[in-house]
C-alpha cells in the first residue's frame, strides 16, 4: 500500500490510498480524502479484510500513516506483519510505485475532480475496469478478477503477500 497526492479544481490537495495485492496485481482498494491518517488506513483495510480475509504482511513505506499507533494497534491485533521498506527506496515496493504511476497516467491525469465524491466515483469506476476488464501480461494476459478465481493459473501461494487464502 502507499499513497498519491492529486489536486480538485478548486486547488485543494487530496491523497489517494492505494491497496494492491501483488500476486493478483488486484487492485483492493482506492481510498479519497484530504487529511488521510492511520485510522482511515486501518479502517480500509478492516474493510478489505472483511470481504477477502486478512494478510500474513503488507508492504508499505515509512510515512507517518503507517508508522503510527494507531496502524501499529491495528497490525498487532490482525495478526498482520507490516513490512517497511528502507527510508527513500520506493524500489523496495516496485509494484505499488508501479501501479502509482498507471493510476496516475490512466486516471488521476486525466480528470479535472469537482469534489471528493467527485474523486471517489471515478477512482471506483477505474478500480472496476483495473481489476475486471484488463488483461495484465505478468498474468498472462489475464485479468486481475479472471487470475483471481482461478481462469487458466493457479496463484502461487507462496508469494501471495497482500491476501491470505
Amino acid at each position: 500500500m502507499d499513497f498519491v497526492s492529486d489536486a480538485l479544481a478548486d486547488g485543494r490537495r487530496v491523497r489517494v490510498l492505494t491497496i494492491l495485492d501483488t500476486c493478483t496485481r488486484e487492485c483492493l482498494g482506492l481510498v479519497s480524502g484530504q487529511r488521510l491518517q492511520g485510522k482511515h488506513v486501518a479502517a480500509a483495510l478492516t474493510r478489505i479484510g472483511l470481504q477477502r480475509g486478512l494478510p500474513d504482511r503488507i508492504t508499505c513505506d515509512n510515512g507517518s500513516e503507517f508508522t503510527g499507533r494507531v496502524m501499529d494497534r491495528w497490525a498487532y491485533r490482525s495478526g498482520v506483519k507490516l513490512d517497511f521498506t528502507r527510508p527513500g527506496k520506493p524500489t523496495d515496493n516496485a509494484h505499488i510505485e508501479a501501479f502509482n504511476g498507471r493510476l496516475r497516467q490512466e486516471c488521476l491525469s486525466q480528470h479535472w475532480f469537482l469534489s471528493l465524491q467527485d474523486i471517489q466515483q471515478t477512482l471506483d469506476q477505474w478500480r472496476q475496469d483495473y481489476n475486471n476488464h484488463r488483461p495484465h501480461s505478468a498474468l498472462d494476459n489475464q485479468t486481475p478478477a479472471d487470475y483471481r478465481w482461478g481462469g487458466a493459473y493457479e496463484p502461487d501461494r507462496r508469494r501471495l503477500q497482500i491476501l491470505r487464502t
